[in-house]
């Protein structure tokens, strides 16, 4: 056969080829048509054989285009959506009429899509950001000395401890309290590294009374090793039905109260240390 049998007569040919399973090739070798155009055309209409249609890896992204389309996406809404290129979703979605005005409340829905869509990307890479800033500043300082134990031991009682007041003298005792597992773990070290014997510590759980007291009590225990003879009775919180607290689950443990006996002498050092610090002559002069 030849490039110039009629068209009638190749349309029934190529046809009757295609519906016997052959692929566009196969009929181009047979009916010897060179015109990709012309046997496009003779064949237009007629299905191609199941075996010729391969799946491709973006067929999820094409069916999704179609109904998204469907719902009224412009293209680079869909683009956008779907992370493609806009000549893809209009390859992919032009056969489609496009619907009208869309609601206020689709509009909300797209937004929020859209929001989740970048914060799930976004989320990870700035939590990664943080954390490499904290690492690197966590090696900066390294092991501390005694001397930075006892500087930052008496700083931070100087913010979360009591203290003495125009109002109210407490240098008779030395009070601390805190929730951060943490901050008490280094509180201890620093009441160490002061030479405070462990005997001379008492403990006290501070706890909403709807918490789990008794776990709580337990938590504290476990994690700072001290008996259980060395802990007062715990002091309950109130609870007010009408207050939202986001304070709770199985993760709160309430404060923790931790008191020093004859602590007098100590109190003054701690005084001395923290005033050191905030005197020292090296410290940034705000008036220059």
């Amino acid at each position: 056969m030849t490039n110039n049998m009629p068209f009638p007569q190749l349309r029934e040919q190529a046809t009757a080829l295609r519906l016997a399973g052959k692929s566009l090739r196969e009929i181009k070798e047979i009916t010897g048509v060179t015109s990709n155009s012309r046997l496009n055309a003779a064949v237009r209409g007629v299905p191609p054989p199941e075996w010729t249609q391969r799946p491709r890896a973006k067929d999820d992204a094409r069916n999704k285009a179609r109904e998204l389309r469907a719902r009224g996406y412009s293209m680079l809404e869909i683009a956008t959506e779907l992370g493609v290129s806009k000549s893809s979703a209009s390859l992919w979605t032009r056969d489609m009429p496009r619907v009208g005005r869309i609601s206020d409340e689709e509009i909300r829905y797209r937004k929020a899509a859209r929001a989740r869509g970048f914060w799930a990307v976004e989320s990870p890479r700035r939590e990664m950001r943080r954390q490499a800033i904290s690492d690197h500043a966590a090696e900066e300082i390294g092991p501390l000395s005694d001397r930075e134990v006892t500087i930052a031991g008496a700083i931070a009682y100087w913010c979360e401890g009591s203290k003495n007041k125009p109002y109210r003298q407490a240098e008779n005792k030395v009070v601390f309290i805190n929730s951060d597992p943490k901050m008490i773990l280094f509180f201890l070290r620093f009441l160490n590294v002061a030479g405070i014997q462990r005997e001379r510590i008492r403990c006290q759980v501070a706890i909403h009374e709807s918490a789990d007291v008794a776990g709580a009590q337990q938590f504290w225990q476990q994690l700072i090793g001290l008996p259980s003879e060395q802990f007062r009775r715990p002091v309950l919180k109130r609870h007010n039905p009408k207050t939202t607290r986001k304070n709770t689950g199985d993760d709160y443990h309430g404060c923790l109260v931790v008191t020093v006996s004859k602590p007098t002498e100590f109190y003054r050092q701690i005084e001395g240390w923290a005033r050191a610090v905030m005197q020292s002559e090296s410290l940034y002069d705000l008036r220059s």
